[in-house]
């Protein structure tokens, strides 16, 4: 039943009781209703890996491995090149060749060893006369034949010449360090690799001990990955947790929560992880090849220095709550961190 004013206002406003909801819009609603629904459990459903992502380059993890500086061992001037920039070389291959700037130089040397070699030869005779001496007046003076002064001139005398003696022998040795430090005048490889550039130089560029010859990449090495990862997630990142790798240059899709789905990227472990951040706050993480995933690339696709997009996987969540630890700018790991504290503050 209407009441008096509902029968006054429907047969005042005659549109007003004709209107009615278009049925377009209810299958409008429902599929709105149907589609929050599936989304509500999407998002609890399903699974999803939590990623920390970094940016890196392609280095090696034994420093022996990493391009080094080829240095002068003396100085002097260039004399010959042997390498060119680019050259393949093998391990004792000479590089370069040194003169001293005193053509003479070798000569006197020898000259100076062959000196100390007869003073040395001549201290050694000083002494071992000086010791008869000592012997025959210490017999003397134990049977009341000389006096005290006497022998005791005669030790002195002995140990002055074992001390000369003693100091021939250390400058022959300083002048046979000399002459051999002097006469290796070819730089040679240290082992199997690379030339990669060479300094500029020729006859007339003097160079001093220690100046940097040559730079120099070794073959056969074992190649790693540094990232950059942001101090908010380092602490689960761990040695051992498995990385995906995205190499620049090679084509790939990544899905950073299905990494299963990946394609054209390549597996990695952590193995280190800086104690210590960077100036920009980050912290250094080194990836190497993970032995139970397809190999990475060859050298000849991705060398030293090349650029690498990696995502360290971490736990496996649910969608939904992923998307609000996101929104919320927590670290990956908030609900059981706090969960483990709540626990411990029971206990």
């Amino acid at each position: 039943m209407l009441d008096p004013m509902q029968a006054e206002c429907r047969s005042t406003f005659t549109t007003l009781h004709e209107i009615r909801i278009p049925g377009i819009l209810r299958s409008v609603a429902g599929l709105i209703l149907l589609g929050l629904v599936t989304l509500v459990a999407a998002f609890y459903f399903t699974p999803w890996v939590q990623t920390t992502a970094g940016n890196g380059l392609v280095n090696s993890l034994d420093p022996r491995d990493r391009e080094q500086e080829i240095h002068a061992l003396v100085g002097g001037r260039i004399q010959e090149w042997y390498v060119r920039d680019g050259s393949s070389v093998k391990a004792g291959d000479p590089i370069v060749r040194i003169i001293d700037n005193d053509p003479l130089l070798l000569e006197r040397l020898e000259a100076e060893r062959a000196a100390q070699q007869r003073k040395l030869e001549s201290a050694r005779i000083a002494t071992q006369t000086a010791r008869l001496d000592y012997d025959r007046r210490l017999a003397l003076y134990n049977d009341g034949l000389v006096s005290r002064r006497e022998f005791e001139d005669a030790s002195i005398r002995w140990e002055e010449l074992k001390a000369a003696q003693a100091q021939a022998e250390a400058d022959l040795q300083r002048a046979q360090v000399n002459l051999s430090r002097q006469s290796i005048q070819e730089v040679v490889a240290p082992r199997d690799g690379t030339i990669l550039r060479l300094a500029a130089g020729d006859i007339a560029t003097s160079i001093k001990e220690g100046q940097t010859l040559a730079t120099f990449i070794p073959d056969n090495v074992t190649r790693a990955v540094e990232l950059s990862i942001d101090g908010r997630d380092i602490p689960l990142v761990q040695p051992g947790r498995k990385v995906r790798l995205q190499f620049e240059g090679w084509p790939a899709v990544q899905f950073s929560g299905w990494p299963s789905k990946a394609i054209g990227t390549f597996g990695g472990v952590v193995a280190v992880v800086d104690q210590s951040a960077k100036a920009n706050g980050r912290f250094r993480v080194v990836v190497v090849e993970d032995p139970d995933d397809q190999p990475w690339p060859d050298g000849h696709y991705i060398r030293f220095g090349a650029k690498v997009r990696g995502w360290v996987l971490l736990d496996t969540v649910r969608l939904g709550y992923e998307l609000w630890r996101r929104l919320n700018n927590f670290p990956p790991n908030f609900a059981s961190e706090t969960t483990a504290a709540n626990g411990t503050a029971s206990e």
